[in-house]
């Protein structure tokens, strides 16, 4: 049995692997990964010898048995890990293994005292099993090794006698053990990199499994192994979309103040003031409660018994406001608060359907319990669902929590989206038919909406190189008659503004755009161009838009998405027409990060769809791609209840047709 200092190392280098593995995962970094991976190691093998060893070989066996032992030696390897998503994996080690050591002294019959050293080597084969519990760059593994011995000499010492160097006898050639381990992957290189390498720590514990290194005695090893291994990999990177509009305005170029800095417009032919949208509208699977009560919050529609008889999902197409001013819908919120009522007309619909209810409140399993059977007991009481259909359970945190561990900023928000009930179930009548059978969203709703503003009717600003190198830029734009609108500041690299707001009262008008920066060196930057607008009062328009939700701080997850982009989708964009995605966050995180997260949602939606329109032969389909990031002035939604913040986890598609 390994002794108790080894225990001790082992547990607290496997201890500090853990906690940084766990810190590591609180930190919003989504990176390339690539799939393959190949590099060495390096490692001390921490040695302990048990049992009893007395005959080295046929010539030599020593008057006094070795019991005890142990040693620090090298171990090396070469490395390949397979890495298909962030859990699972493998790992495969060809390695240099010593296990060589020194026995603790004994005294000889002569009260001598006498010293056994040995040098034991391998090359060994280590296949493990490799899994990232958190999908973050802890990782643990374990598996089987092969050892074949490649060194085998001993030195025997002893006061009053020649010392005596040899091989052991009866070593087995082949020896079978097996390994299991922890480690923590340290990024060396830019997250946007297709080449990655890491530094990654870890350690490790041998045991023979019962098979001694020798066919005689019962000299039983064991090693504590800690090290550290430099991987490479190399992935397709994703790089930020550049897409092409069909604008009217001419790009003027400018002497530039800052080489860098690039300052260009887009504006549309034409301003559509409205346009009618079809919406397939994503049915977030959560129920949101207050803090401190288990009580159905009230800005949930809840019927009376008589109204539930007469409720139909389909009159939710025409009894909800129509409301997309300035991005925000409330059109949409009051949909998803009638989820309780959406939910019992579709159980009511399908008799045979069954639902699951999982409620979370930190730490108080009960109180999420009983969340969920109030929801429970509503369904019951109001649209007569048998109770037998209707399971419920309670946890400290929801299957897919917003809080990681070792978090330790805006708690308040990330917990608030956390206390919650969620709605399981494996029926095609009540799943959202999105991103495969594992999608946790319920069956869209479809509704009908007056989109205010569209997202094509904007000017976009683009000021290239403004976030390295300026404080601040703005815009002023002037009309024919001289009046100047201001527009600003920025930060970022793109501002935009609504082509109405800009017209105002009027239907057309030639306007003069003058970008105002400062850099960080404090010197001022002025860059012109110009744009033309003519107002479409009556578009005669209908788009199509369809909406795919994220879980907290994830974009991987798009690729779950493809068969629905592209079966789904696809199909319904014309020839010639248009396709607007835009991406969007939540306000909990780095505003920065989750401008470059909403991109990188958004780039690769586009990627697939663009994909499969090539595949169908479709052509002139144009693409405007943006990620708006947390951006207040675009975002779908407010931020002040956390079923708007789930919502503005999103990708949301526009669809318009040719004009």
């Amino acid at each position: 049995m390994l002794h108790q200092t080894a225990n001790h190392k082992f547990a607290l280098l496997f201890l500090s692997l853990m906690v940084a593995g766990v810190a590591g995962n609180a930190q919003k970094i989504e990176r390339v990964q690539p799939t393959w991976w190949f590099g060495q190691s390096g490692a001390a093998n921490f040695n302990t010898y048990r049992g009893t060893t007395q005959k080295l070989n046929n010539n030599l066996t020593v008057p006094a048995a070795f019991h005890k032992g142990d040693g620090i030696k090298p171990y090396a390897s070469l490395l390949t890990e397979y890495r298909p998503n962030k859990v699972l994996g493998g790992m495969l080690n060809i390695a240099y293994d010593n296990r060589g050591g020194k026995f603790d002294s004994v005294m000889a019959p002569c009260n001598c005292p006498a010293n056994l050293s040995t040098n034991l080597s391998y090359i060994t084969i280590e296949p493990s099993f490799r899994i990232a519990p958190f999908s973050s760059s802890f990782y643990v593994f374990a598996g089987p090794t092969i050892a074949f011995n490649v060194a085998n000499s001993f030195t025997y010492l002893q006061d009053k006698q020649t010392d005596k160097r040899g091989d052991w006898s009866d070593i087995r050639k082949i020896v079978f053990s097996a390994q299991a381990g922890a480690g923590i992957d340290l990024p060396l290189s830019s997250k946007v990199s297709a080449t990655q390498m890491t530094l990654s720590p870890f350690a490790s514990f041998q045991t023979n499994l019962g098979q001694a290194p020798r066919s005689i005695e019962t000299w039983s090893l064991y090693t504590v192994r800690a090290g550290i291994a430099l991987k490479f990999g190399t992935s397709r990177k994703v790089a930020p979309v550049k897409t092409t509009v069909e604008v009217e305005a001419i790009n003027t170029p400018v002497a530039v103040a800052e080489k860098d800095i690039q300052f260009s417009v887009r504006a549309p032919k034409v301003v559509p003031l409205n346009r009618k949208v079809k919406e397939t509208f994503a049915l977030r699977n959560s129920v949101f409660f207050n803090e401190g009560s288990t009580e159905i919050p009230t800005r949930y529609t809840r019927l009376s018994n008589t109204q539930a008889i007469a409720f139909k999902e389909a009159q939710l197409q025409q009894d909800q406001p129509n409301n997309l001013n300035n991005g925000r819908s409330s059109r949409q919120m009051a949909v998803y608060h009638n989820i309780l009522n959406i939910l019992g007309d579709r159980l009511r619909a399908n008799p045979l359907s069954t639902i699951s209810l999982s409620g979370a409140a930190a730490n108080k399993p009960a109180e999420g319990k009983l969340m969920a059977e109030n929801i429970k007991q509503y369904l019951v009481n109001t649209f007569g669902i048998n109770a037998t259909r209707i399971s419920t359970e309670g946890r400290d945190k929801p299957l897919v929590p917003s809080e990681q561990p070792g978090a330790t900023k805006e708690l308040a928000l990330l917990r608030e989206g956390d206390r919650r009930v969620d709605i399981v179930s494996t029926s095609p009548a009540m799943l959202m038919q999105v991103g495969g059978v594992a999608s946790p969203f319920l069956k869209p709703v479809q509704i009908t909406a007056v989109q205010q503003d569209p997202l094509d009717s904007y000017v976009l600003f683009n000021a290239t190189g403004a976030e390295e190198l300026l404080k601040s830029w703005s815009v002023e734009v002037t009309d024919e008659q001289g009046k100047v609108q201001h527009y600003g500041p920025f930060t970022n690299e793109q501002g935009s503004v609504s082509g109405k707001t800009i017209l105002g009262n009027n239907t057309q008008g030639n306007y003069k755009i003058v970008m105002l920066g400062e850099t960080k060196s404090g010197r001022s930057i002025t860059k012109e161009s110009s744009v033309s607008l003519v107002k479409m009062e009556d578009p005669k328009q209908e788009g199509l838009r369809y909406s795919i939700l994220f879980d907290f701080d994830k974009s991987s997850t798009i690729a779950s998405y493809e068969k629905f982009l592209t079966d789904i989708v696809t199909p319904l964009i014309p020839e010639n027409g248009t396709v607007i995605i835009h991406g969007h966050t939540d306000v909990i995180g780095d505003e920065k990060y989750n401008t470059v997260l909403s991109s990188e949602r958004a780039g690769s939606a586009q990627k697939i769809i663009e994909g499969a329109l090539s595949k169908a032969g479709k052509k002139g389909v144009k693409f405007e791609t943006i990620g708006f990031g947390e951006d207040a002035g675009n975002a779908p939604f407010e931020n002040n209840l956390p079923e708007e913040r789930f919502y503005n986890r999103t990708v949301i598609i526009d669809i318009v047709p040719s004009k």
